[in-house]
């Protein structure tokens, strides 16, 4: 596999780009540990609240509607409420959302191809950690 980089250089001094590559500007849309997951969902089909927070485990409440609000202020998701009693509110990814989409099917391959040696490096990270007695 090869990795194709630009050879175009950015100069960081530059006060009119606030990012340093690439990586940098998508990570400000997807940063965040909830984030790819809701994508990840979302590209999948559209969710309603309960099915997202179903389905990406762990997740609070109160983070997941923070995570839902600024995908929709960065236009990567919209929110359709039904006006519905009781409440019906659908979440899907926008056509600005589903490029994205596209990105982080590669990732989301990567990490089931490595799935065993990450799981590997997380138990021994786990071992490593010592244990405090309280």
């Amino acid at each position: 596999m090869h990795l194709l980089v630009s050879t175009r250089s950015v100069s960081l001094e530059m006060p009119d780009i606030p990012f340093s590559c690439g990586l940098d500007a998508a990570l400000a849309v997807i940063g965040g540990k909830w984030k790819p997951l809701i994508l990840y969902h979302l590209a999948k089909d559209v969710h309603r609240y309960g099915e997202l927070k179903r389905a990406v485990r762990g997740v609070s409440d109160k983070v997941l509607i923070q995570q839902l609000k600024e995908l929709e202020r960065d236009e990567i998701i919209t929110r359709r409420d039904f006006k519905e009693i009781p409440p019906r509110v659908e979440y899907s990814l926008t056509p600005f959302g589903q490029s994205l989409a596209i990105a982080l099917r590669t990732l989301c391959e990567w990490g089931a191809e490595h799935m065993h040696t990450i799981e590997r490096i997380s138990e021994i990270r786990m071992m490593a950690v010592p244990v405090v007695n309280q």
